[in-house]
């Protein structure tokens, strides 16, 4: 189960371990959660359930309730962990989108670094690494959390991250084949007239850390950008990116090699922009799963306001 408020500290430097109680409703009738877990763990008494179900200890189909009547319908499972809530993932800047044994999907704020830092380490200020790492240790102590890619701090969306040295491997040595579709929408300055197009070049890194594009094959690594009009209009076009290759910066650098920065960006456009943010969202994170080779789909919603300056 993946289910308690994840700064919860009790002994132990703060981790109980589970003690899970299972029972699934094999009759024919619907009953409520209070009612069937009288009926089905011997030995409780009503109090106790009145407890449990107030902290978060009682999970319906794997889902954490604390409504005493929430509905268990035949072949439905309940779990009681007897001795703690279940670790319930919560955080204003990053969703939990789909977990298992080895891989964590989240869907970003803008804003929130994916990956920390020697100044957040200092300043102690969250990540989305970091989040995760306390989360994954609070289901257990010896759980590890592993980074598989990064998404720069200003841009919101879809990133994964690997539960195991393994699942990272797989993923970073194979990142090419195993990622099928990688989608970016993006706000930006101008209107194209371009409906669609694809855009070929090597970016390089300047010693500021500036990613530029060359014809020099020498000089930088491959990248290949294909672009999509959504909607253009009031001076700005709403456009997807998909992507070819992974670099740094990528979909920024391109979209200023075609004229039309996105919006918000300071390091590649004007910095200026209504919404006060890179307008940079990762839709779309389709890739096969490093270890049962399973496609893995997920999309994110654009974030509303990039539609209103269209």
């Amino acid at each position: 189960m993946k289910n308690i408020n994840i700064n919860r500290r009790g002994k132990d430097n703060g981790w109980v371990p589970d003690r899970i109680v299972r029972r699934e409703n094999k009759g024919s009738d619907t009953v409520g959660l209070m009612d069937f877990a009288l009926s089905s763990i011997s030995g409780v008494k009503r109090a106790d359930v009145k407890k449990w179900l107030k902290f978060g200890h009682f999970a319906v189909d794997g889902q954490v309730t604390k409504a005493f009547d929430a509905p268990v319908a035949p072949g439905s499972s309940v779990e009681l962990n007897v001795n703690r809530p279940f670790v319930v993932f919560s955080h204003p800047r990053l969703r939990l989108v789909y977990e298992d044994d080895d891989i964590i999907v989240v869907d970003k704020g803008y804003g929130l670094l994916s990956v920390d830092t020697e100044s957040s380490r200092k300043d102690n200020v969250d990540t989305a690494y970091s989040i995760l790492r306390q989360y994954v240790k609070s289901v257990h102590p010896s759980n590890k959390i592993f980074i598989v890619h990064r998404l720069d701090r200003d841009t919101s969306g879809l990133m994964v991250f690997a539960k195991t040295i393994e699942a990272k491997e797989t993923m970073q040595h194979n990142w090419n084949n195993i990622v099928l579709e990688r989608k970016y929408v993006a706000l930006l300055d101008g209107e194209m007239e371009r409906e669609s197009g694809e855009i070929r070049s090597h970016l390089a890194e300047t010693s500021q850390h500036e990613v530029y594009s060359t014809d020099d094959a020498s000089e930088g690594k491959l990248a290949v950008t294909r672009f999509k009009v959504r909607k253009k209009g009031k001076g700005h076009t709403l456009a997807e990116f998909s992507l070819d290759t992974g670099r740094k910066n990528q979909i920024r650098v391109h979209a200023r090699d075609l004229g039309f920065p996105i919006t918000g960006d300071k390091k590649y456009g004007n910095g200026s922009g209504p919404l006060h943010r890179l307008a940079l969202h990762a839709e779309t994170l389709r890739f096969a799963h490093p270890v049962s080779r399973k496609d893995m789909n997920f999309t994110s919603q654009v974030p509303s306001q990039f539609y209103k300056y269209v």
